[in-house]
């Protein structure tokens, strides 16, 4: 138990009337007095203040914490209380964790003036204190913060802390329940679940995302429709329009159960962080979602993870089953502190998979021997399999090559990067000479870039 300052300053009166009491004996009975009712009123605001077991709290998240994304936790505070009471919360994530909250209540905005020495104004500023919340009698309140965990793998939430004011502002009490549970960090599954919601709302530009038709693109003939602005002319079915007297067109459906498989390099070059996520994670983040858009488009999808030697593999399969088990080796993948053996992930790709495919390969562009181990390995799958290099594009190494230097070390760092930037270029185009598609995207655009270009092969029947 705590006293406020509200008790405290009226302790400090009752000190004020004891050195008095140096001058007027009288008042040293009256300081005794004072002493004791004010230790009465802090004993009745004890025992009108609710109790722990008044009080019961419950921690509520999901069960799977996504890789990178902001997760809501929610903290439910039952009050079984018959008087109202203001309470400050504080919960316990996982010290690695990101948390926009370290106390729970209500947020309340002040104003803050900062003056210069000579006391002129320099700025207004706004800021969120937290405060406690108030709490009714027998009601029920949820506190929400988020989390946003580093790396994927097991973590542990500890107890939650509740403190509560006195009914008559005396005291503060506070008290621990016991909370901890462990929680497992997932890839970047919110992003799956967005776009469940926009799918169903017609929205997919919300996520960047183009909308793309079955039907119109493929081989297979599905129907004959009136023709519509958009339509291509070689679409136009002229004898239907002869009999019409209208313009009719073909509508074609695009073939099913194609073979998409994504083969993720986990070597060093994958380990270099690209703000607060390594390469490799953006990967699997993307990973997941082509391999779920491609499953409710009846595509078979298959994984193959690789760095000196084979880590994973995974046969393409249809149906939302393949993308749990897809989701359950990727949930434990971690990039490793080796050199990427290329040839080997490939002979093991042509042993275990024959059938023409889409093969995605995730990777970073080295230079020197590296990159040309990869553009020797990558350029005979086609024509045979229908191949695209996905590279994840530095941000840091492009503003050193856009930045102005203003010393000698800046003119030296700034040639590097242009010429790394100039080796992946040449490395890029020589695979697009030998019949590979390739995609260089920034790590926030990784995701998006990636299922678009799967949606339009997938639409003008490119797979």
């Amino acid at each position: 138990m705590l006293f406020t300052r509200r008790a405290l300053f009226l302790l400090l009166l009752d000190a004020v009337l004891l050195a008095g009491a140096t001058f007027e004996p009288l008042l040293l009975d009256l300081a005794v007095a004072y002493l004791l009712v004010v230790l009465a009123m802090v004993l009745a605001d004890r025992w009108l203040t609710p109790a722990p077991r008044d009080f019961a709290l419950e921690r509520i998240h999901d069960q799977r914490l996504s890789l990178g994304a902001s997760n809501l936790v929610v903290v439910r505070v039952t009050h079984h209380g018959r008087r109202a009471v203001r309470v400050l919360l504080r919960d316990e994530p996982p010290v690695q964790f990101r948390s926009d909250a370290v106390y729970l209540g209500e947020e309340r905005a002040r104003k803050r003036l900062a003056i210069s020495r000579r006391g002129v104004r320099l700025a207004l500023s706004r800021e969120i204190d937290v405060v406690p919340a108030r709490l009714d009698p027998r009601a029920t309140r949820e506190f929400r913060y988020h989390v946003r965990p580093p790396r994927r793998g097991d973590y542990r939430f500890g107890d939650l802390n509740i403190r509560w004011h006195g009914v008559l502002g005396l005291i503060v009490r506070q008290a621990r329940f016991p909370a901890a549970a462990g929680v497992k960090v997932y890839p970047n599954l919110l992003d799956i679940r967005k776009y469940e919601i926009l799918v169903r709302r017609g929205q997919l530009q919300e996520m960047g995302l183009r909308h793309t038709r079955l039907l119109g693109s493929g081989t297979e003939f599905e129907r004959l429709r009136d023709y519509q602005l958009d339509d291509e002319f070689r679409r136009i079915d002229w004898k239907a329009m002869a009999r019409r007297g209208k313009p009719i067109t073909r509508e074609f459906e695009t073939e099913r159960s194609q073979n998409i498989i994504a083969m993720v390099d986990a070597g060093r070059l994958m380990r270099s962080p690209v703000g607060d996520l390594a390469k490799v994670d953006y990967v699997v983040n993307a990973v997941l979602m082509l391999s779920y858009v491609a499953g409710l488009r009846g595509d078979k999808v298959g994984m193959l993870a690789f760095a000196d030697e084979v880590t994973r593999y995974l046969a393409p399969r249809s149906g939302k089953g393949q993308f749990y088990r897809m989701l359950s080796l990727l949930y434990a993948l971690e990039s490793q502190a080796v050199e990427s053996d290329y040839a080997r992930a490939f002979a093991y790709l042509g042993a275990k998979h024959k059938k023409r495919s889409l093969i995605v390969i995730f990777s970073d562009l080295a230079s020197g021997l590296a990159a040309r181990t990869l553009v020797s390995n990558v350029v005979p799958l086609y024509p045979r399999h229908l191949p695209l290099l996905v590279a994840i594009s530095d941000p840091a190494v492009v503003d050193l090559a856009r930045a102005t230097p203003t010393d000698s070390a800046r003119m030296y760092e700034r040639a590097v990067a242009e010429q790394l930037l100039d080796e992946r270029a040449l490395t890029m185009e020589s695979l697009r000479r030998g019949g590979v598609m390739t995609l260089d995207v920034p790590a926030n655009k990784l995701t998006v870039a990636v299922v678009n270009k799967y949606l339009e092969l997938k639409a003008r029947g490119g797979i």
